[in-house]
């Protein structure tokens, strides 16, 4: 064969294709657990299971899903961290309650990172707050107006006495707004509420910073959201919705944060 036949042979050739780099073993386990945790959520869908019904057994998982032991308890272990499964020693795993925790935890974690020279995340945490209480305003009020709820009258009370000896409230502000929250059959909005409000009290001391001194315009905001809510008085309980969130936003704006720590 002369060299111009070989030349011609050898371009017609095409060269072999580099082979793609091996999954690293982490990164492949990472992504079959990944992959095992949407199968499992599939598989709460497709039985119509809720919080608290049972879960095939390890085994029983390995087999239907067609994985591996290994895979099986890393994605129970990322479900569980989720609260979408809850794991009982000795009892099995079950349906979690799929609260809102993870989102709490990693959201306080953001805050305490970046808490920026203006604590923008913090003040975006309390416009969130702010922009739920008023977008269920006329369903908070329409299921208050005409009744008497003496739960939050004890709580606007309690929040007073508390004030009026320079103490916070912080149990009872959280209270507050869950039982406000209670009557408009909407769980998810309760649950953000309350999750926001874990994250604002959450961030604010580990960033070493105090809220609002004027106590007393926090309590009469929250006596006078329940006395327009329970007079079906939407343009008064939304007035004092910003009211309510006015000192706090104030202090977040302020350059030196003062020295005392009331509800939220």
């Amino acid at each position: 064969m002369s060299i111009t036949e070989r030349s011609q042979m050898s371009a017609k050739t095409p060269a072999p294709r580099p082979s793609a780099p091996p999954v690293p073993a982490r990164s492949a386990s990472r992504a079959g657990a990944s992959s095992t945790s949407a199968q499992i959520r599939d598989l709460i869908v497709a039985r119509g299971l809720h919080p608290g019904d049972g879960l095939p057994t390890e085994i029983e998982l390995c087999e239907l899903l067609g994985v591996s032991r290994t895979s099986v308890r890393e994605a129970i272990k990322t479900l569980a961290t989720l609260d979408i499964v809850e794991v009982r020693h000795g009892h099995g795993t079950f349906v979690g309650h799929m609260s809102l925790d993870a989102l709490v935890e990693s959201l306080i974690f953001r805050g305490v990172l970046s808490p920026g020279g203006d604590l923008q995340a913090l003040r975006e945490v309390v416009e969130v707050r702010q922009a739920l209480d008023l977008a269920m305003a006329d369903r908070i009020v329409a299921s208050l107006e005409g009744t008497t709820n003496a739960t939050l009258h004890r709580l606007v009370d309690e929040m007073a006495a508390l004030q009026a000896k320079g103490e916070t409230f912080p149990v009872q502000d959280r209270l507050f707004h869950a039982e406000l929250l209670s009557g408009i059959n909407n769980s998810l909005v309760g649950q953000l509420v309350t999750a926001f409000w874990d994250v604002y009290s959450g961030v604010l001391p580990r960033l070493g910073l105090a809220l609002p001194e004027d106590l007393q315009l926090t309590v009469c905001a929250h006596g006078d959201m329940l006395r327009a809510a329970e007079s079906g008085d939407v343009d008064s309980f939304r007035t004092a919705i910003v009211d309510h969130y006015r000192p706090l936003l104030r202090a977040l704006d302020a350059p030196e944060a003062p020295e005392t720590t009331p509800g939220g």
